[in-house]
């Protein structure tokens, strides 16, 4: 990954000296003001939102598909598999979180700043790649929950889909809190739906906490390691990493070594918070679907749609479906938010290139109608939800590209200095790499010669 050219020239904490030194969403980078006094809660409640930004990623409708699809197939099996793909993500973004708050910079202004042209070009398009499987996924869920609610066909759905490009062009020019406090309420409906949910299909419990201990099944049986696989990919999202190092930035902490750790402290807490309310969300999915579809013998279920037909008579709640679709609705609706954003912080961050946030949404979700529209066209909603848990897939590929430099620099001490991570957290994040390597590799290989 260290593609340093000679003829790049360095300043002492391994920075380029050619590379731009605008600010992170220039438009709303310290804009929302930090008390210098009073109660530690107050300075904390300044900091919650950005946390629950990077949460969505890790509860759109793609892992809904694969969290179907794993708990009606498998059971409770894969709850460890989302809780391991949790905690990674808990170290991950705290990582992401330090090195904006620390270096002033974005993770893809970071790489802008450290790679040579060449390699950032590269890490560019596979990030991109990213965020149109993601914006895939969103479109394929608003897509799905617009029929379920009312009626309307797949591709005109995917169409109105088009049409949210809006909504972030809305929410920003009512202020980045006003678009914070939007997330977090499309978040309570979701978990409120999903309480109820849970509530009614009543779980053994025993079977759901022994269902977050890992298992060697899952990586000798080959379907539950794709979905395994899917899972991490719909989890862990690349893109998250960029948004958080750039959204944290947003808050007005004095650029100082004192104001940093605060910063970092806080930030770290909300994140861990809020990614604790996806691990909630993701186990509920999946906690649902074993206990409603593999119980009475559906293990075949692994479209949203068939959940939402098959919920309602096999809980015996009649509105556990519109429930189901209310929280997926709100999942795509938040979702198209951030991945917006995100979008908006790779483009400016690798290329130096700004263009309108609308200009932008619509570009990227009009690449992921297409395919969506052709596979509905071809293959009908069958073909929407196998494209789904595709789009996981193909997210968890991308993972080292964001990963690894990440890593590399939080470990950097001429970049990070006194902020840089201890060896120990090195270690365990290294290894969370490896674990996130070695599983694209299983599955590329078995994917091409199994």
């Amino acid at each position: 990954m260290d593609a340093r050219s000679p003829d790049l020239t360095q300043d002492a904490a391994g920075w380029r000296t050619d590379a731009p030194a605008t600010k992170s969403l220039a438009e709303v980078n310290a804009t929302i003001a930090i008390p210098t006094a009073g109660v530690w809660w107050r300075r904390f409640l300044a900091f919650v939102g950005p946390g629950y930004l990077v949460s969505v990623g890790y509860m759109d409708p793609g892992n809904w598909a694969t969290d179907l699809a794993g708990g009606s197939k498998f059971g409770y099996t894969l709850l460890s598999v989302i809780l391991l793909s949790n905690l990674m993500a808990i170290l991950l973004q705290s990582l992401a979180a330090r090195l904006g708050i620390v270096t002033d910079r974005d993770l893809a202004q970071a790489c802008r700043a450290t790679y040579s042209p060449a390699v950032n070009f590269l890490l560019w398009l596979a990030c991109e790649a990213a965020i149109i499987a993601c914006d895939l996924a969103e479109v394929i869920g608003t897509a799905i929950a617009l029929k379920l609610l009312f009626g309307i066909p797949l591709i005109g759905g995917a169409l109105l889909a088009a049409l949210d490009a809006f909504l972030l062009l809305l929410l920003m020019n009512r202020g980045f809190r006003f678009l914070e406090a939007f997330v977090i309420a499309m978040l309570v409906v979701i978990a409120v739906c999903f309480v109820v949910q849970i509530v009614a299909a009543a779980p053994p419990m025993a079977e759901v906490l022994h269902g977050f201990m890992p298992k060697t099944e899952i990586f000798t049986n080959p379907e539950m390691l794709y979905i395994a696989i899917g899972i991490i990919g719909a989890t862990v999202m690349p893109h998250n990493l960029y948004l958080h190092s750039s959204i944290v930035q947003t808050r007005a902490y004095e650029r100082n070594d004192t104001g940093r750790r605060e910063a970092i402290k806080w930030a770290t807490t909300d994140s861990t918070i809020a990614l604790m309310l996806a691990l909630f969300i993701n186990a509920a999915i999946l906690v649902v679907a074993a206990a409603t579809f593999h119980k009475s013998g559906h293990s075949d279920v692994a479209e949203i749609g068939q959940a939402f037909e098959l919920l309602s008579p096999l809980l015996g709640l009649g509105i556990a479906s519109t429930l189901f679709a209310i929280a997926l609705l709100a999942s795509g609706l938040n979702s198209t938010v951030t991945a917006t954003l995100a979008g908006q912080i790779v483009m400016e961050g690798f290329l130096d290139l700004r263009l309108p946030s609308w200009a932008r949404r619509l570009l990227t979700r009009g690449i992921a109608i297409v395919p969506v529209i052709v596979v509905t066209a071809i293959y009908g909603e069958r073909g929407t939800a196998d494209l789904l848990v595709f789009s996981q897939v193909v997210l968890s590929m991308q993972l080292p590209f964001a990963v690894i430099p990440l890593v590399r620099f939080v470990s950097d001490r001429r970049k990070m200095g006194k902020f840089a991570i201890p060896p120990y957290v090195a270690a365990i994040a290294w290894i969370v790499a490896g674990i996130i390597v070695i599983l694209n590799v299983k599955l590329l290989v078995d994917t091409l010669f199994g």
